[in-house]
């Protein structure tokens, strides 16, 4: 009878060290370069090699989803802690769109990627409004709850409406989304 194999100690931290240090690196990249970032690269900036990567995430596809959800459950964590700090629910709201902008605008290439046929991407945006949609909605109600913002807009329309003023960010003309999209939440206070 064979002896099963014990895991060598740390190996399992290691991994996890690993990993985390990947995803990383690849939303730094994607960030400078797009989703379309070769993959030497991400392993170098993770300080780990090409195989490490593959072994984590076999496709580009599986990494751009890690990378993609763990940004996106830091987006649902913020606001989280930003309501379980209760007070001014606007500047709560204001400092959470801050950083969604942030999310929306470092996201090169993960629109043409999103769109194509890859079976690995088609869950993406039924995961983003599932997980953003109910914490933007619960700032957005704390802050009509205190009387600091109309009580005429709903979530999705000030989240498509922030997606919305991004969408001109990283072209060649001169664009300030983040100056754009204060003035969308400027307009969200009450008459």
């Amino acid at each position: 009878m064979a002896e099963a194999r014990k895991p060598v100690p740390g190996a399992r931290t290691d991994a996890r060290r690993n990993k985390e240090a990947l995803l990383k690196a690849a939303a730094s990249a994607f960030v400078a370069s797009g989703v379309d970032v070769p993959v030497r690269e991400i392993a170098a900036l993770a300080g780990v090699g090409v195989a490490t990567i593959y072994r984590h995430f076999p496709t580009r596809a599986d990494l751009v989803v890690a990378v993609y959800r763990l940004q996106v459950e830091a987006c649902v964590e913020t606001g989280k802690a930003l309501l379980a700090r209760g007070s001014q629910p606007y500047a709560a709201l204001v400092e959470w769109v801050d950083l969604f902008v942030d999310f929306l605008v470092t996201k090169h290439g993960l629109a043409e990627a999103l769109r194509s046929e890859d079976a690995t991407f088609q869950a993406l945006h039924s995961y983003f409004l599932d997980n953003l949609l109910p914490v933007c909605g619960d700032l957005l109600a704390a802050a009509r709850s205190a009387g600091e913002v109309r009580g005429d807009i709903e979530a999705l329309e000030l989240m498509i409406g922030v997606g919305n003023l991004c969408i001109g960010v990283n072209k060649d003309i001169p664009y300030d989304a983040r100056r754009m999209v204060g003035v969308l939440l400027a307009g969200l206070r009450p008459e």
